[in-house]
């Protein structure tokens, strides 16, 4: 029998190797597309060519007549069922109809329109090319303020202005701030649409078993639990009935933060025929029918003193919805909106914001959702009053920052700031890169015709998502843990974690609970079969939610686990160390393992316990935390390409407490190669008629591994008191502060030039045409 490790070693806050990377990095972890069952069939999806159009007909005989194929499902077969779920309630939310095939119309290039099931994909593919649709095209919109102008092309007939929704939002006496202004800065600021672009496609396999009237879902998810339930619905099958189960996750970033028509369509499919079925989703759809992010056009406005003193903050927000709203997406600019006082003590706020339908593919959470267009707006503004003032962009920032000793801090935007320190991690950034010997260097560079700029964002994000009544589908957490009969301890979380690390951080804060080793510790998790409950990824929630929802369950384990020593030990008095309890007067002492085999075997219990080793916990945050920090980053612009090269890249993070500080660097790394791409190549374009342009890796500009410059990461450490961990979330971070840094810096660069702003992405060719017009 396998014994439990004896240690007092402790593992939160050291710098330890993922436990998942080896079956990661070696090709033997277990994705959807590694599925594979006895008698499975393979489906192919034909989609809308046009981004609006009428169907006249659809004529199936040749592909049904084709080799191999199993049947071949349109709208009018699937009208039954349910229709793809938005899970926002808002006053004046208009929700179109989200069928999981289109029926007489299509809303946007990649609509699904028919569903080919045949024995292999290949099959599927040619039998898929001989469906002839019938369309009769009609006028499309994909500019969102173009579809807010009069005459614009419905892009539903019932709502012809296009508003998808409104949004307002007021706080403290913004007429007033106004009035008081020595000065009001404005700009047009945008948020361009992004990809977020998943190393992993989309897939589903869907089992159904009709005996057992069991439906078994594979698919590439961050949130099964949610899945279950809204696709079971879809279905109209007892959420009993369902099994959903995530495996291995190649990345997310928030576009697997959603139930999609696919995962009902396959699941519809398999319970007709009966068979296993299995869509895997390729890049091409990827990039037309997954989730954008971002899509923001902003109008800000900024009142202030002549002493660089913020009195308010106006925002008019025009949202680009798409053609329809996907699980969260009318939520998405209302964090921007929570978000936009940033660090900054800014009592007088308003903002209007308008949804508006185009015909592109829908909009919703990407890394960051939300946070990250509001941190780029303000981080701008503050540069651009930093530059009517004449006043250094550090200056103003600290002398706008809310003062440490005013937490918890109340925002004009309702929320409640757990806890922060906003100017040590901009001090320390300031000398990691050698702020005033830079600006000195700047000085003597533009006297030789040069162009290099500093660029300062400060952030703050609202994390660990989130109190129940402030989301849609309850903001807990839960978890279980069970010391085996062996000693063993098996943790199954509710979150969800597809790359983060949880499984690595969640053994660290149960082996240093448990005083046991990380060997000892299986975390499972993405299973509905095994972890009853659950809400999902995202959101930085899994540790600062999920990891604490473990952390009380280990309490409670504890308790009885001291319990059952202590009646072994016929002592009163003990303590639960390095695996063992011990009697604190005799220093008796018995194994987990002697504990856990006692405990089932059950032949003598303490009274009022049960027998086994086991505890569940759910934990409802009281409140979102708050992380925060500052970025740097200097830049060199080419003059005759435009080119824009980094020349350090200084990030200062404060997380609160951290884990793994191995962990925490990646999170920030990963986050910053995403803000960089979003700052500097990154743009899902569509063309007037609702086309794609940008469909395909060759012409949608990812950072590789050469594009990235050396990050230098250090961290500040202010604890939430929110949980007991005192951790705050990181997944975002990196995302958020880095595309205003960016930007920054380069309009710091080209100031000389009277350049006061420019919009994401800031491509060699959008610089160089500065440059030559400017020069």
């Amino acid at each position: 029998m396998a014994t439990t490790t004896t240690k007092v070693e402790t593992f939160v806050g050291k710098r330890i190797r993922r436990r998942e990377d080896p079956r990661l990095i070696t090709g033997t972890a277990t994705y959807v597309e590694d599925i594979q069952m006895p008698g499975m069939n393979y489906a192919v999806i034909v989609r809308s060519p046009h981004a609006a159009a009428r169907i006249r007909s659809i004529d199936t005989k040749k592909a049904e007549a084709a080799p191999g194929v199993v049947c071949v499902f349109t709208g009018k077969d699937t009208k039954g069922v349910g229709a793809v779920p938005c899970g926002i309630v808002m006053p004046d939310l208009r929700v179109p109809q989200h069928t999981i095939l289109a029926t007489d119309r299509v809303y946007f290039v990649g609509h699904p329109v028919a569903v080919v099931v045949a024995r292999d994909r290949y099959l599927a593919s040619d039998a898929a090319d001989l469906i002839e649709v019938d369309y009769e095209v009609l006028p499309a919109v994909a500019n969102p303020e173009k579809a807010l102008a009069k005459g614009a092309p419905a892009v539903h007939p019932q709502w012809p202005d296009n508003v998808a929704f409104t949004y307002h939002q007021d706080g403290g006496d913004i007429d007033k701030a106004f009035a008081q202004a020595d000065v009001v800065v404005k700009q047009r600021i945008v948020s361009q649409r992004l990809v977020p672009m998943a190393m992993e496609t989309r897939g589903v396999v869907a089992e159904w078993r009709g005996a057992d009237r069991q439906l078994n879902l594979y698919t590439s998810t961050q949130i099964p639990h949610l899945v279950r339930t809204l696709v079971a619905g879809m279905l109209g099958l007892e959420e009993n009935r369902m099994r959903v189960i995530a495996p291995e996750v190649g990345g997310g970033f928030g576009s697997k933060l959603n139930v999609y028509a696919e995962e009902a369509l396959m699941g519809y499919v398999s319970m007709k025929i009966n068979k296993p079925v299995k869509w895997i989703e390729s890049r091409r759809e990827n990039f037309t029918c997954t989730i954008h992010g971002r899509g923001h056009v902003d109008y800000y406005e900024v009142a202030a003193k002549r002493d660089g003193t913020i009195l308010g903050i106006k925002l008019k927000l025009i949202q680009d919805v798409g053609a329809y709203h996907q699980l969260l997406t009318p939520l998405i600019p209302q964090l921007s909106v929570l978000m936009m006082p940033g660090l900054y003590n800014t009592p007088n706020i308003r903002a209007d914001i308008v949804g508006v339908f185009t015909n592109c593919v829908p909009t919703d959470a990407y890394r960051g959702a939300g946070r990250p267009e509001a941190t780029h707006g303000i981080e701008r503004m503050v540069d651009i009053l930093a530059a009517e003032l004449k006043m250094d962009p550090a200056e103003i920032r600290f002398k706008n920052f809310v003062n440490k000793d005013n937490f918890p801090y109340p925002t004009a935007t309702g929320l409640m700031y757990d806890s922060g320190d906003y100017a040590t991690p901009l001090e320390k950034a300031l000398d990691l890169v050698g702020y005033h010997k830079l600006r000195q260097e700047q000085t003597d560079l533009r006297k030789q015709g040069k162009y290099m700029g500093i660029g300062i964002s400060t952030y703050g994000e609202i994390c660990a998502i989130g109190p129940s009544p402030a989301t849609p589908a309850g903001g807990w957490e839960s978890a279980t843990v069970k010391i085996e009969p062996s000693g063993k301890v098996t943790i199954m979380t509710g979150a969800c974690p597809h790359g983060q690390g949880e499984e690595t951080t969640f053994a660290q804060i149960a082996a240093d609970e448990l005083g046991v080793g990380l060997d000892d510790i299986l975390v499972i998790r993405g299973d509905t079969a095994i972890v009853q409950y659950g809400i999902g990824t995202f959101g930085s929630r899994a540790t600062a939610v999920g990891g604490t929802a473990l952390y009380y369950a280990l309490q409670d384990l504890k308790a009885k686990v001291k319990k059952f020593g202590a009646m072994l030990l016929e002592s009163e008095d003990v303590s639960l160390i390095g695996g063992q309890v011990i009697d604190n007067k005799t220093g008796n002492s018995k194994t987990f393992q002697e504990i856990a085999g006692a405990t089932y075997r059950a032949l003598k219990l303490p009274p009022n316990t049960e027998p086994g080793l086991m505890a569940t916990r759910f934990w409802e945050p009281p409140n979102f935390t708050f992380p925060f920090g500052a970025h740097i980053v200097v830049t060199d612009i080419d003059n005759e390409t435009g080119q824009i090269k980094i020349r350090r890249y200084v990030a200062v993070d404060d997380c609160g407490n951290i884990l793994n500080p191995l962990i925490v660097d990646g999170q920030i790394h990963g986050g910053v190669a995403q803000g960089l791409g979003q700052a500097l190549w990154e743009q899902a374009v569509y063309d007037d008629n609702g086309q794609l342009v940008t469909g395909e890796l060759t012409d949608y500009a990812l950072p590789r591994a050469h594009m990235m410059p050396w990050i230098e990461s250090q961290h500040t450490c202010t604890p939430s008191p929110v949980n007991p961990l005192g951790v705050k979330g990181v997944g975002e971070a990196g995302t958020i502060g880095c595309s205003p840094a960016v930007v920054n810096s380069v309009v710091d660069a080209l100031s000389p030039l009277g350049v006061r702003h420019l919009d994401m992405p800031l491509t060699p060719e959008k610089i160089w045409k500065v440059l030559a017009t400017k020069n």
